[in-house]
């Protein structure tokens, strides 16, 4: 039986309220959406989770599913969604902490008093900024453990090269040097953005 053949056999039986429909729809997919769950949350218990909302998300959202593209691509958009849910509301987040407040401080590292929000006049502005945040989390939650640690204490947190080296045990010329690395990766996945996103100010010593 051909994939979409099999796909809209079960997108039937999930809107038809079939239970088994869910387990097969794990066997089907389940493996990918491991995978991919894995690739930000870096936890296999965290994935594991991650794929156990998923499946009960488009058990409860077939009825959602348009087919406007393949019933693949629309579970692993869930699964990358959730996955970023996760990884706000758990441990995880303490990567991203500093990131989310990151407009809270002038570049001199002052508190910065922030105007309560008009929430009447959502521009296109605002709306790129929450993007782009969204963007950031994921690239730095994707690279290597060696880069992303130097890029969240020096760029993130702001810590200098002589504290971001003591904490990771490593040479200051190593520090940079993964600096380095870590802010060109986090730039050619974040092309997108050009001009529009930057990471916390952070001195080049």
């Amino acid at each position: 039986m051909s994939r979409p053949s099999t796909d809209t056999t079960l997108i039937d039986r999930l809107r038809a309220g079939d239970d088994a429909a869910v387990a097969d729809l794990a066997r089907q997919y389940g493996a990918r959406m491991f995978q991919l769950a894995l690739r930000y949350t870096r936890n296999r218990e965290d994935a594991e989770e991650v794929v156990q909302d998923v499946l009960m998300k488009v058990r409860d959202r077939i009825d959602a599913f348009r087919g406007d593209a393949a019933l693949s691509s629309w579970i692993y958009r869930i699964t990358f969604n959730t996955a970023m849910s996760h990884l706000r509301s758990t441990r995880s987040e303490r990567y991203f902490e500093i990131a989310a407040d990151i407009d809270a401080v002038n570049d001199d590292g002052t508190p910065r008093v922030i105007e309560p929000a008009d929430w009447s006049n959502l521009g296109d502005e605002v709306l790129l900024r929450g993007q782009m945040r969204e963007a950031l989390q994921a690239a730095v939650a994707e690279l290597p453990d060696i880069y992303r640690d130097p890029v969240i204490l020096r760029d993130l947190r702001g810590l200098s090269t002589e504290e971001a080296s003591r904490q990771l045990k490593v040479k200051d010329q190593t520090l940079k040097s993964r600096l380095h690395r870590g802010r060109l990766i986090l730039r050619e996945r974040l092309a997108a953005f050009a001009g529009g996103l930057s990471l916390h100010h952070a001195a080049t010593a």
